[in-house]
């Protein structure tokens, strides 16, 4: 039939009395709307009438055609509501532009209807708010935190109205819709349509039919994240719950046989998806909390329950008696499978939990001989006292599982009491095990013996920064010492101490300081012996006292060393801290009750930091702050914060406030929401040192979160407010947010790179190094590259560090940049004419590039896709270099070594091999720095005047002459050597004791240091085929040992299937659990190369000039004897106390050169008066 060509005909029917005719009409215009809608749009009326007249036969063929007519006039929603009411007519399965965009429209609307009636988001009569601080801020009818605050804050307020609870970041909190939105009525049926309300009470029942067929074609499809996805954001739990078990059903029903055969079920990979979801999209910690609660119950309900994933679950929701129960359960199992499982659930639980969690799942778990050594510790009791007082209400809980959290504690200690005497003694066994693993110790000793065993320290860059920066300048002398410290970080290896003594005694005061805190960043995790090893050190009451400053850096040092791990020194550096009566020791064992005793949430610890915080000494200040944020990191006590923000208003010393602000930032990580009020009350501050602890605190309540409202308010602090340094710091705040996503970050900070303000620049490029770290991003380096030239030298600074930070571990392979980066930075370091603010971060930089003797790379988030406490902790802290040089060392908490560590069921290391599916210069080593001898200026060839050779000549002949005419036999040639002595000496500096040397060094090189030679010649050759040769020739895949380094973007390539063991779990880097599948044969394991004792040891106290003889004197003794990886076998950690012990010429107490005498002063007009 042919189309037709006008529509006035078929419109004429409409006006028709016969029921016939008009439904003729209708089913023609159907056909023909996408033709005819103009002029069938002037009718629309009439056949609105028809579709609302109740007798009309064709009702919802008419409401189809007005439908169809409204989606080519663009009106959306009115399109949408006649399409509902069309019903059966309305044909979901047809593909098409009108069927498409009508689906997406119900879909946002159901979205819409179930948000808005969700009870997490809309008032149930329950209060959800955080608690508010009562004596922080008052708030104003305008929403300022004070009058003051209100008139002069520098910032444009973030919303102009009075603050509701959930203020700043939370979708309610503005009117402006940053992320999804959530309607406030009936947003999406608004529109011109009369009875619009009417329409959506009497198609809800149509809406949900539409989706619920759009499910059930997504099911039968197979396309079960469809309907995840708009379950999630429909707030819909039924339908999250109805997706996952019918993924497990389809996959069962279709082959049942396939289960339990080690593939993972569709079920299994929903789940995974929803997890994945749920942390690294949802921005809401209260929809986030939801989600997990159904993951977990949903993960219970399986008859073969993913414990990774549970374990995941409970260490976001905090639920530590959960994490107890699933470990009983598998221990009760007694298989070895099962076994080994608990062991990885507990090594995933201490590398994502907080020492509190930790305690409260070790006081759960039934007692055994050994573990009350363990569990009696101060923090240990204090947080399960702390438990049982209720106080964690005080914190920020989004949803009512306080409730259930306490009652969960107060039930975990009763379990172990009751079932303690029925325990087996091969479960009592398998229990001390799990708790020496919730205790850090096994992880830890694992770390450090694959950091000890693996170390690839270029001690030849390290000589090369040493040698140029000059030792007398402090802030060089300092950025050796870090260098040294990150480079060596974590291996034990101080043989740079004990090779550079000299060097290591020009350093005074605080310099001093931060070499002695240095050796807890080398040593970090030698718990074992980390105590004995800073002995001569300590602070001790003997008749040497010693410098008050290497006391300090050592209770700092051994606060290092226990990082995160404290129990074993908690309690003796807190004696320290009481004892302490210099402010410089003060300093650094507050630094060290921080570290030490990270996340305890122990209140007898903070009172102590706050009594002498109330001394108001501005040295001891800021390092009291931060130690009380850092004890109570994350925990969010109201109590905590009132006292740190009502003394940071009273007190007038500058380097308090700021550590002050820090502190509070760090008690509110991880806050999200609940950290809203806080920041709200700090940015609107005059003071801007509290405004910078507002941005910290953002950051820290947000950071990883990659949360859109708390990006848009970083950037509008970042070119509003008046303060350089929180502008800053706004910038690099974006790092924090975002470094789960970045690639984002570069094109966010572009423009902000290039700002005119070099503050800001400097947070631009810090903000790269921060989010990219580890990742080698081009877009990142092509934004630094241009700022290493920057005029402003702490731009300079920020770029090199950032260089390094997303260089490290980092190969020619991976990025071809790095080579020549590395260049770039030791031609900085050796530049003279360069400014020290820019060397000193190009000596930071050489170090980080090269952390922990090339094993370690930069984590803000664990292996499992955690945040990473400590290391987001440690980056945070260590940006505040900028006001105190020795924060820098907190750089090594965010250290995360790159390996995998194979143990058995009995946690033993076997001897084993993986197989990696690459070349293997993939992911190989950096070539280390060739040794070049100093490059003397060759000597141009000298001009003969003919003169000269004339006057030669002459003196040849004179010599014949004298020769001939000579008759004694034994005479010397007395005249001949004089004159020609000069020119042999001349050419044997040149050329002859070069050739003389290479010579020796072939006839001394074993046959390793020959080919190391050959390599350096293959290096030197200027052809540059050579090395594409040798990579095409490589071949694809090869063995690593058990211990051996797989960097993240590896783990990808590694196998286990052809060895005798597999993994529990698909390896992730770090501590893997192995099935033994053949246990009956002997397995040989890796012995342990780790030092078991501290190889020189104090003994009776001495005098401070026999320390300082006796290490020098210990050197030379020791410069043979040389252990493993070229650690010394005398600890150099020991010699050097006879250096960094001596008491400074210039510290307070010495004896002081007496003071010229007294004179006058007198002018010439007073000396000629007086003539």
């Amino acid at each position: 039939m042919v189309g037709l060509t006008s529509a006035a005909g078929l419109v004429g029917f409409l006006a028709e009395p016969e029921p016939e005719l008009r439904v003729y009409a209708l089913r023609r215009l159907n056909e023909e709307v996408d033709l005819l809608w103009t002029e069938i749009a002037d009718s629309v009326g009439q056949i609105e009438a028809l579709y609302e007249d109740e007798s009309f036969p064709e009702r919802e063929l008419a409401a189809l055609v007005v439908s169809k007519v409204y989606y080519h006039l663009q009106e959306y929603n009115e399109s949408m509501i006649f399409a509902l009411g069309a019903g059966r007519l309305f044909n979901l399965d047809h593909d098409g532009e009108y069927e498409e965009t009508i689906i997406s429209k119900c879909v946002d609307t159901y979205i819409a209807f179930n948000a808005q009636h969700d009870p997490t988001s809309s008032v149930d009569g329950v209060d959800h708010s955080p608690p508010k601080l009562t004596t922080s801020f008052s708030q104003t009818a305008d929403g300022g935190a004070s009058t003051s605050a209100s008139l002069t804050s520098p910032t444009t307020p973030f919303s102009q109205s009075t603050l509701p609870s959930k203020s700043l970041l939370s979708r309610q909190s503005t009117s402006e819709t940053f992320d999804h939105p959530i309607p406030t009525g009936d947003p999406s049926l608004v529109g011109s349509h009369p009875t619009s309300l009417a329409l959506q009470r009497s198609m809800r029942k149509n809406l949900q039919a539409v989706i619920d067929q759009l499910f059930e074609s997504c099911f039968r499809a197979g396309r079960y994240r469809q309907v995840v996805g708009i379950a999630i954001e429909a707030r819909n739990w039924d339908v999250l719950r109805t997706a996952i078990m019918r993924a497990s059903d389809d996959e069962r029903s279709s082959s049942g046989d396939k289960q339990g055969k080690g593939i993972t079920s569709k079920g299994e990979e929903l789940m995974d998806y929803v997890l994945e979801i749920c942390m690294g999209v949802v921005q809401e910690r209260s929809l986030r909390i939801e989600i997990l609660k159904l993951i977990l119950e949903l993960l219970n309900e399986v008859s073969t329950p993913d414990y990774f994933a549970i374990a995941k679950c409970v260490v976001y929701l905090n639920e530590h008696s959960l994490a107890s129960d699933i470990l009983r359960q598998l221990v009760e199992k007694g298989d070895s499978r099962s076994t080994a499982t608990a062991y990885q659930i507990a090594f995933d639980l201490y590398d994502n939990s907080t020492q509190e969690f930790l305690a409260n799942v070790r006081e759960a778990l039934p007692m055994t001989q050994d573990e009350p050594d363990q569990a009696n510790g101060a923090e240990a009791a204090q947080t399960h006292d702390e438990t049982n007082e209720g106080e964690p209400k005080e914190t920020d809980r989004l949803l009512s599982e306080t409730a259930d959290d306490s009652n969960s504690v107060d039930a975990g200690p009763s379990k172990p009491t009751e079932d303690n005497g029925a325990v087996p003694k091969e479960q009592q066994s398998v229990y001390t095990s799990i708790a020496t693993i919730l205790t850090g110790t096994k992880s830890v000793e694992l770390n450090l013996e694959f950091l000890y065993r693996n170390n690839h320290t270029d001690m030849t860059i390290l000589n090369k920064v040493k040698d140029s920066l000059e030792a007398r300048n402090s802030i060089f002398h300092t950025a050796v010492t870090f260098s040294n410290a990150f480079m060596n970080s974590g291996t034990t290896s101080d043989v740079f101490f004990h090779n550079n003594l000299e060097w290591l005694g020009k350093a005074v005061n605080w310099s001093k300081f931060t070499a002695t805190a240095a050796l807890g960043v080398i040593h970090r995790g030698n718990i074992t012996q980390g105590q004995k090893l800073l002995e001569p050190y300590l602070p001790r009451d003997a008749v040497v006292a010693g410098s008050v400053y290497s006391q300090g850096g050592s209770l700092f040092a051994l606060g290092l060393i226990y990082a995160n791990h404290g129990t074993r020194v908690l309690d003796y550096l807190r004696d320290q801290f009481r004892k302490a009566s210099e402010e410089v020791v003060q300093h650094g064992g507050a630094l060290g009750v921080g570290v030490a005793g990270m996340a305890t949430g122990s209140d007898e610890i903070y009172e102590e930091l706050a009594k002498v915080l109330y001394a108001d000494s501005a040295l001891n200040g800021e390092a009291v702050g931060l130690a009380m944020g850092l004890v109570m990191l994350g925990t969010g006590k109201i109590q905590a914060l009132e006292v740190m923000i009502r003394y940071a208003h009273e007190t007038s010393h500058e380097k308090i406030v700021r550590g002050l602000a820090m502190g509070m930032a760090l008690i509110m990580f991880g806050r999200q929401e609940g950290a809203d009020e806080l920041i709200n009350g700090l940015l609107d501050d005059p003071d801007p040192t509290l405004r910078y602890g507002g941005i910290m605190t953002l950051a820290m309540a947000y950071c990883g979160t990659g949360s859109n409202k708390a990006v848009r308010k970083l950037l509008h602090v970042a070119v509003s407010d008046v303060s350089d340094d929180v502008r800053r710091l706004a910038v690099m705040s974006l790092g924090f947010i975002l470094f789960r996503k970045p690639s984002s970050v570069p094109r966010m900070v572009e423009l902000l790179s290039e700002s005119y303000n070099p503050h800001v620049r400097y947070g631009a490029a810090m903000a790269l190094g921060i989010s990219c770290a580890g990742t080698g991003l081009d877009e990142a380096l092509d934004l630094l590259e241009p700022m290493i030239k920057d005029p402003t030298d702490f731009v300079r600074q920020g770029a090199l560090i950032s260089l390094a930070m997303i260089l490290v571990q980092q190969n020619e392979a991976m990025n071809p940049k790095v080579t020549m980066i590395r260049k770039t930075l030791q031609r900085i370091v050796s530049d003279r004419h360069e400014d020290a603010m820019a060397k000193f971060g190009c000596a930071l930089a050489l170090g980080i590039i090269d952390a922990g003797g090339r094993n370690c790379t930069i984590g803000l988030q664990t292996q499992t896709g955690n945040l990473n406490m400590a290391g987001i902790v440690g980056m945070a802290v260590f940006t505040q270099y900028w006001y105190w040089f020795p924060l820098t060392h907190f750089l090594c908490l965010s250290f995360t070594p790159t390996s995998i560590i194979g143990l058995d069921h009995e946690l033993e290391i076997p001897t084993f091999k993986f197989h990696s599916a690459t070349r293997p210069s993939l992911f190989d080593y950096p070539p280390e720095q060739e040794m070049k001898t100093d490059e003397a200026p060759e000597k141009v060839a000298t001009a003969v005047l003919s003169t000269t050779a004339q006057a030669k000549r002459r003196a040849q002949k004179k010599e014949k002459q004298q020769r001939r005419e000579s008759m004694d036999i034994d005479q010397t040639p007395a005249t001949p050597k004089i004159t020609t002595a000069p020119e042999e000496d001349k050419m044997e500096t040149d050329e002859d004791s070069s050739k003389s040397k290479d010579k020796a060094d072939k006839a001394e090189k074993p046959d390793g240091d020959k080919k190391e030679g050959k390599d350096g010649e293959k290096e030197a050759s200027p052809t540059a085929d050579l090395p594409k040769k040798k990579l095409e020739k490589e071949k694809v895949g090869y063995e690593l040992e058990n211990m051996s380094r797989v960097l993240p973007a590896q783990l990808k390539y590694i196998n286990f299937s052809e060895g005798r063991y597999e993994p529990v779990k698909k390896p992730t880097g770090g501590v893997v659990l192995l099935i033994d599948t053949t246990p009956s044969e002997p397995k040989k394991l890796v012995e342990m190369k780790v030092k078991k004792h501290v190889d020189r040891a104090p003994t009776a106290p001495q005098t401070l000039n026999d320390r300082i003889d006796s290490a020098y004197r210990d050197r030379g003794s020791s410069s043979s004897g040389v252990g493993g990886n070229g650690v010394p076998a005398a600890d150099g950690a020991a010699q050097a106390a006879g250096v960094l012990t001596a008491v400074d010429e210039d510290e307070e107490g010495g004896e002081h050169a007496e003071l010229p005498s007294e004179f006058d002063y007198v002018s010439e007009g007073e000396g000629e008066g007086g003539e």
